[in-house]
């Protein structure tokens, strides 16, 4: 049994990711901004946790910590206001990177996206500007620690069906079902071999896919 804390664990993805973690014996502490979504949070079987990530500072987030195996960041500002963006997607995420240093988890999970890259090629006058270079500034400031991270990186997300397996580095847009992100984070804080590595991939419908378990082991 693991005890893993999740950051944005009202997302689309915590919600299916937490279940998951809980049969299999996994304690989950899932942090929400929202009281008023504690409920549907406890319903999946982790323990929801207000705080208010985007304000709290290191000390803060060093206490919520504590305690853990592993941290999950799956949060986000959800697009709009770039200054928000970069204090959610940024500043927010790399200080729990520092946060879980101090309080010695040393497991770090980072759900990013495929196109997370220094030449992400966004132009700067594209709204999606700010999210890309926030992920892309949050996903190096990971690399450079000492943690045993991995960086996920899916593709464009979708709501079909899980399909229990994924291509690494499909090209395109990769797509990739939100139920199958969840069980890559799962498998992944389960497998060494993902430690220190960074994994982009879609379902690869139209190319060779390969059972999770199996594609993040090669």
């Amino acid at each position: 049994m693991s005890r893993i804390i999740v950051f944005g664990g009202h997302g689309r993805i915590a919600l299916l990711l937490a279940p998951l973690l809980v049969e299999r014996g996994d304690e989950v502490t899932a942090v929400i901004r929202n009281p008023q979504h504690a409920d549907e949070v406890a319903a999946t079987g982790a323990h929801p946790v207000v705080a208010d990530i985007e304000n709290a500072d290191a000390e803060e987030l060093t206490d919520l910590i504590s305690g853990h195996d592993a941290v999950v960041w799956s949060a986000g500002a959800g697009g709009g206001d770039p200054h928000r963006t970069y204090a959610v997607d940024r500043d927010a995420a790399i200080r729990t990177m520092d946060a879980a240093a101090t309080a010695g988890v040393r497991r770090y999970v980072m759900v990013s996206w495929t196109g997370s890259r220094a030449d992400h090629g966004v132009d700067p006058d594209n709204s999606f500007f700010a999210y890309a270079d926030a992920k892309w500034q949050a996903d190096a400031h990971l690399a450079g620690t000492d943690l045993d991270w991995t960086i996920l990186g899916p593709g464009t997300l979708t709501f079909d069906a899980p399909t229990g397996l994924i291509q690494l580095d499909e090209p395109g847009r990769a797509a990739v079902a939100r139920a199958d992100v969840a069980a890559v984070i799962a498998r992944a804080l389960l497998e060494p071999a993902t430690i220190r590595r960074t994994i982009r991939f879609g379902n690869g419908l139209d190319g060779s896919p390969q059972p999770i378990e199996a594609a993040l082991r090669d």
